[in-house]
């Protein structure tokens, strides 16, 4: 038998030879389609309203914490849910358009996948304090509302102080980049920037929250959390009387008892021409009240007309008083605890306006000059109303103060340019608190297909290539013997 008629049957046994290789070689998996994105809603039941989050991230876990990449919000029609007490059903109802929207925005087919949570916050944590009956009914007709939704519900709960700055925190530095960030090639990278604590000014208190070393606290005073591959025990500080009303209220009270007698009295920290009637009783009740000596105290439903003088130095003057008055204490100053070793981040709408108004790479000149402010410069300055924006000089120069006692606060970035990353503002401890539930959240298994090695797969193809051309010269052969044998049998017929 020639090497010719060898040839085919040699070419298939090399061709079930490659198979067999194809089948031997080492391969890895390599995904078949990207993976697709989850969704997850939070509810924030605040003092004042209500707003439903939807988040959404793909499957992709960093050391088991969900990296979330978006966010919208829907906000509920009408007051806060503790308003709803003697109709605890109405509040139910009030999520019901909000709740019809996240359907619409987020795909049918995830629904049933997707899963919300609703927390609750200061007012609902009063109002547990003083009728917890009346909270429990609250929460069970939100819980109705809220099981009768296509989503998966997880759970209402009434979040305690310090978990909700806890999660704040976890925001803040999330949006920051402090956990982790991308390297050029967009993936996930350790950071090495360390973790910023936060300084919240609200309108009844402010809080500072950080990150302490297990040695400067107790663990029952820590909110502990799991966050991309390490534990963070997370402390809050809260100051009751340093907010942005109750400084309002402590700053007039010590001017009426300065300035005692005078039914028209002067402010420096408000602009001229600002003016507002008080009553006695509204702003020298509670426990955050200045206390002077008890003779001559007017009635409890006295009026006076508060009238501001612009002074900035007086202004800085008093502030500082109010804050070293033994009735305004605070564990901010205490001298027996040590400053958080951590810059903060300020939260706080005064500070965004001064960062925007008032510029300075000093920040005793920035308060400076938005203590000096007019009522028509504030105005153009911002949308806010003017008895919002008349504070925000108190409060600037009460964070100006706190800056002077060994804390490193950081201006560089205001709070909400890091949160408009995400796509809201308005953005806070719903990001902190869905983060850290992800590592409960199951994660998807993508579809794979097998592949090879670049280096194996270009043998196979020279392979494959070799066995092509063979059979093609095969083939051309056996046509061109069969068109020469036709030839020379032609020529023979005709030479006879």
């Amino acid at each position: 038998m020639s090497w010719r008629e060898l040839l085919p049957p040699w070419l298939v046994i090399v061709a079930g030879l490659t198979g067999i290789v194809l089948l031997c070689v080492s391969t890895k998996d390599v995904p078949m389609a990207p993976l697709r994105t989850k969704y997850g809603i939070v509810l924030d039941a605040g003092p004042s309203r209500t707003i439903l989050f939807i988040y959404q991230w793909t499957t992709t876990k960093a050391n088991k914490t969900g990296v979330i990449r978006g966010c919208s919000s829907c906000p509920v029609q009408g007051p806060g849910v503790s308003s709803y007490s003697d109709s605890p059903q109405k509040a139910g109802k009030s999520l019901e358009p909000c709740l019809n929207w996240a359907q619409n925005e987020i795909p049918a087919e995830q629904h049933s996948q997707t899963p919300l949570y609703l927390g609750a916050t200061a007012s609902m944590r009063q109002l547990n304090l003083t009728h917890p009956i009346l909270s429990a009914s609250l929460l069970a007709a939100l819980t109705g509302t809220l099981k009768s939704s296509p989503f998966n519900f997880q759970g209402a709960q009434i979040l305690s102080s310090p978990e909700e700055e806890a999660f704040n925190w976890v925001a803040a530095n999330y949006v920051l980049e402090n956990f982790f960030r991308y390297d050029w090639q967009g993936q996930l990278v350790p950071s090495r920037k360390g973790m910023a604590g936060v300084l919240a000014v609200g309108r009844s208190s402010a809080q500072l929250t950080a990150e302490l070393p297990e040695e400067q606290q107790s663990p029952e005073q820590a909110v502990r959390l799991q966050l991309y591959g390490h534990t963070h025990s997370v402390h809050s500080r809260q100051c009751p009387c340093h907010g942005t009303e109750r400084l309002r209220s402590g700053l007039v009270s010590v001017l009426l008892q300065d300035q005692r007698g005078a039914k028209t009295v002067s402010n420096p920290c408000w602009p001229l021409t600002y003016s507002q009637e008080v009553q006695w009783q509204s702003v020298h009740a509670g426990p955050c009240a200045a206390r002077g000596d008890t003779g001559d105290i007017p009635g409890p439903k006295e009026l006076f007309n508060i009238t501001g003088s612009s002074n900035p130095t007086a202004c800085m003057n008093l502030v500082q008083s109010l804050l070293n008055s033994s009735s305004s204490s605070c564990s901010f100053f205490s001298s027996d605890l040590k400053p958080l070793q951590s810059r903060l981040l300020v939260v706080s709408e005064a500070m965004d306006f001064l960062r925007g108004a008032a510029p300075s790479a000093d920040l005793g000149q920035a308060v400076q000059r938005l203590c000096g402010m007019s009522v028509q410069e504030l105005i153009k300055e911002s949308q806010a109303s003017l008895d919002t924006l008349v504070d925000y000089c108190t409060v600037s120069a009460f964070i100006f103060h706190l800056s002077t006692r060994g804390y490193t606060l950081d201006f560089e970035q205001p709070a909400w340019t890091a949160f408009q990353k995400m796509g809201d503002r308005s953005s806070g401890w719903t990001l902190g608190y869905l983060l850290s539930l992800t590592s409960s959240i199951p994660q998807d298994s993508p579809s794979f297909l097998k592949g090879i090695e670049p280096g194996v797969w270009s043998l196979l193809l020279i392979l494959f290539v070799v066995l092509l051309v063979g059979s093609f010269l095969r083939i051309s052969y056996r046509v061109m013997a069969k068109e020469s044998s036709s030839s020379h049998r032609n020529s023979s017929v005709f030479d006879d």
